[in-house]
């Protein structure tokens, strides 16, 4: 069982940053677009509240990169070295934050729950038994636990208010 807070930040220690409750979930995602983005065969995140996402030090700088959905999606990084360490999806924005998993000082106790978007993962990787895995998307009511579909319904206004906020500013 992880205890949480847990804490990270990126590799020249400019930026730390805290995650006061588990995740929601924890996504291992093997879509091309991911792929791409980080470099990496995969992308290890941990899909978060924001409000439960906090600085301990630093201001990542947060830079506006495109995304799969088109919709783009803001990347904190570090101002000086760089280093991804969450996202927020233009759907969302900052209600709901995307922590790289491997930003956290010990990454190891945040396995994924989930595997998705597997119809593009590399042929040499084999997929550990006892964690559910699927072709493309999911469906939250199935693979979420009971307390992060509760989390979500407290969420969800905040979503709403963002969206709404947006389509303001866009008009």
């Amino acid at each position: 069982m992880t205890s949480f807070p847990l804490e990270g930040g990126c590799d020249c220690g400019a930026i730390r940053y805290c995650m006061s409750t588990a995740p929601l979930i924890v996504h291992c995602c093997h879509c091309r677009w991911c792929k791409g983005e980080s470099g990496a065969w995969l992308a290890l995140t941990a899909v978060m509240g924001g409000d439960r996402l906090t600085s301990l030090q630093g201001e990542p700088e947060l830079v506006v990169t495109p995304s799969q959905s088109g919709r783009g999606q803001r990347i904190a990084r570090c101002p000086t070295c760089r280093i991804a360490l969450w996202s927020h999806y233009s759907g969302a924005g900052p209600v709901i934050s995307f922590v790289r998993v491997g930003t956290l000082d010990n990454p190891d106790v945040l396995p994924p729950d989930i595997h998705i978007f597997t119809e593009s993962k590399q042929p040499w990787i084999v997929l550990p038994a006892g964690v559910p895995a699927v072709l493309a998307y999911y469906d939250r009511d199935k693979y979420w636990s009971r307390a992060s579909l509760e989390r979500r319904q407290v969420i969800l206004p905040l979503i709403e208010d963002y969206q709404q906020s947006q389509t303001r500013s866009d008009a």
